[in-house]
């Protein structure tokens, strides 16, 4: 006999649970992430031989910043936040420091570097399949195991995500918010974050060849999550010259979050009897339906 609680609609207060729990898991995979990546030494060169003579091109722009930016804009915000006025001060420096780097090296230099976490992790969790129709792979003895050195040339456009100038401008926009006392920051934070992470997984929808309305519809369906996750990933880049080491553990955090989504994907379609595994196994024993009778066999006299 089925439980009398199973037939009643959710309550709000399981909604609101619901809710809150997406929202932790999404805001977690960003500090996951710093972990994996930490722990996986084959990303290390990615951050050490191409980021981090920008990480110290990063420093120098903001101690730019904190040396003459800071105290003029602390005294004009003091006017109308009172002391308070520090935090929307630092914030609004750090945005600054945000856009100049954004906009001088980001789209150009790290992008690719990105895309490689991103499909070494796929690689890593056993979705090679996906990462295979995309760029080319090197055979597993060749690279010793490792995931990364396994990467060869993308056989079409590969991007972490699509960079334009309209975030640039959009970044420039929202800076204003941390003039608003009490709510401005955080409201900055909260719509720059949306959008970053709304781009987290393009990546994995590119993978997977959707067209842009499929794209766009499970964005959609996604926008609360992508909004933690996204806030996050945006607190991890304020942070001054470690803002390029948290763009790559984002990525991998991303990447994990969406190794974990396509693994429940193809576990939904195991009713169909299509769903497999990376290795080509059929989810939980299912296979296809087969309209051939059974091969005939004699028994044994």
């Amino acid at each position: 006999m089925r439980d009398r609680w199973t037939l009643t609609a959710p309550t709000p207060f399981h909604r609101v649970g619901g809710y809150l729990h997406r929202a932790g898991r999404a805001a977690s995979y960003p500090l996951v992430g710093i972990y994996y990546f930490a722990r996986h030494r084959e990303f290390h060169p990615l951050f050490t031989g191409r980021l981090l003579p920008l990480a110290l091109i990063s420093a120098l722009v903001y101690l730019m910043l904190f040396t003459f930016a800071f105290l003029p804009q602390f005294v004009f915000l003091a006017i109308f936040h009172g002391w308070g006025a520090w935090v929307n001060t630092l914030i609004l420096v750090l945005g600054e420091g945000l856009v100049i780097t954004q906009g001088l090296f980001e789209g150009f230099f790290v992008d690719e570097a990105r895309v490689d976490v991103f499909d070494a992790t796929f690689i890593n969790k056993g979705y090679e399949d996906l990462i295979a129709s995309h760029r080319i792979l090197l055979p597993e003895p060749g690279s010793n195991g490792n995931s990364v050195r396994r990467l060869g040339k993308p056989t079409g456009s590969a991007s972490y995500q699509p960079w334009s100038i309209v975030q640039i401008v959009e970044l420039i926009i929202c800076l204003p918010l941390n003039l608003v006392p009490v709510v401005g920051a955080p409201a900055f934070i909260l719509i720059t974050g949306s959008r970053l992470g709304r781009l987290s997984q393009y990546r994995w929808y590119k993978l997977r060849n959707l067209t842009r309305r499929e794209r766009d519809a499970e964005i959609r369906r996604r926008g609360w999550d992508y909004l933690w996750f996204g806030t996050v990933a945006m607190l991890l880049e304020l942070v001054p010259v470690l803002s390029f080491f948290f763009l790559l553990t984002s990525a991998a955090g991303s990447a994990l979050w969406a190794t974990d989504m396509e693994r429940e994907r193809r576990l939904a379609e195991a009713d169909d009897g299509l769903a497999t595994e990376p290795d080509g196994t059929f989810v939980d024993g299912a296979a296809p339906v087969s309209d051939e009778p059974p091969h005939y066999e004699d028994e044994p006299v």
